[in-house]
């Protein structure tokens, strides 16, 4: 089989995208509890930039297929997996075997979601890991009774999909992005107060909108400074809860009056703890309430294109000039 593979990591991002090579591979053979996946599609995810940069907490022993996640159909099953054979799936894994960046993909059935039939095999491409870490964060914000959270990195599909739980919730959303016209474009999709972090009087607007709307919950996916000061924006008794560092910094400028007197924490987010952590079948209701989500179209995944295997540097040379555009899929 065809598939994508990394020789070596390099921090340079586009030194990381040249070493990607095509190259041929056997396909490989399921165990007792494991499924053979001919691959649909598979997304490109900022933790598989970091991934093949070295700077992901997941360090494969190489050469490796990267790819954390994708869609596809089950074509050949283990001794205990014979009722998933002919299943479509979405497919999210990080254990120290090949990725999903290939024709075929062997995954453990533990790590993958048997679909309905309706469900666009495009869409679950991107499927186990935005809505899910939407619908965690939300949760979080749920426990807390939160009346408005904070996001940043808000041209992002995860903070798109907290936009659409939190209106359904009527959770108020203060969305803050890098670039002047992506106020705009947040705003034509009905984000209501959405905020600009090189604006001049940024920290001023957020700490009067964070009061008025009474802001105890802040989801952060950058680190550095900005996560300091969201966290000095949020009113007493607030979480303020990491989920990624596309900043690659640590998170700076917190003021200590705010964890010693008004009972302000940091906390994180990982997938795959959240999903552990739930109780049995919970993870299969969530699963089903989302897949419905998607097939009735209200839900979806924001895709600008694809790329295929052949042609993979250009194609995430293009997703990284433009995140914020949308996904990329890679296609067999």
């Amino acid at each position: 089989m065809k598939s994508i593979q990394i020789t070596t990591y390099n921090k340079n991002i586009i030194r990381a995208l040249l070493g990607l090579k095509l190259q041929e591979k056997e396909t490989g053979i399921p165990g007792n509890n494991e499924v053979l996946v001919k691959m649909h599609a598979a997304p490109c995810n900022p933790s598989d930039i970091a991934f093949i940069q070295g700077t992901y907490n997941i360090v494969k022993k190489l050469p490796a297929v990267p790819g954390f996640e994708g869609s596809g159909m089950v074509v050949e099953t283990g001794k205990n997996t014979g009722h998933l054979l002919g299943k479509k799936i979405s497919a999210f894994v990080q254990s120290d075997t090949d990725g999903t960046w290939a024709e075929y993909f062997v995954v453990n059935a533990d790590d993958l979601i048997a679909l309905q039939d309706e469900m666009d095999l495009d869409q679950a491409a991107c499927f186990t890991v935005n809505p899910f870490t939407a619908y965690g964060l939300m949760d979080i914000a749920g426990q807390r009774e939160s009346k408005a959270i904070v996001q940043n990195a808000a041209g992002s599909q995860v903070a798109a999909f907290v936009r659409m739980m939190a209106r359904e919730n009527g959770v108020k959303v203060i969305d803050i992005v890098r670039k002047k016209e992506h106020v705009g474009l947040l705003e034509s999709q009905g984000a209501q107060h959405v905020l600009c972090e090189n604006e001049r009087d940024f920290e001023e607007q957020l700490n009067k909108l964070s009061k008025t709307l009474q802001a105890t919950t802040a989801f952060d996916a950058v680190g550095g400074r900005l996560a300091g000061t969201i966290f000095n924006a949020l009113v007493p008794d607030a979480e303020l809860v990491v989920y990624g560092g596309l900043s690659g910094k640590p998170i700076e400028n917190i003021h200590l009056m705010g964890p010693i007197f008004q009972n302000k924490i940091i906390s994180g987010f990982n997938l795959i703890d959240w999903k552990a952590d739930l109780g049995g079948g919970e993870f299969e209701k969530i699963s089903e309430k989302l897949q419905n989500k998607f097939i009735s179209g209200a839900y979806k995944t924001q895709i600008q294109g694809s790329t295929t295997l052949d042609k993979i540097v250009n194609g995430l040379r293009n997703y990284i000039a433009g995140m914020s555009a949308g996904k990329v899929l890679i296609r067999p």
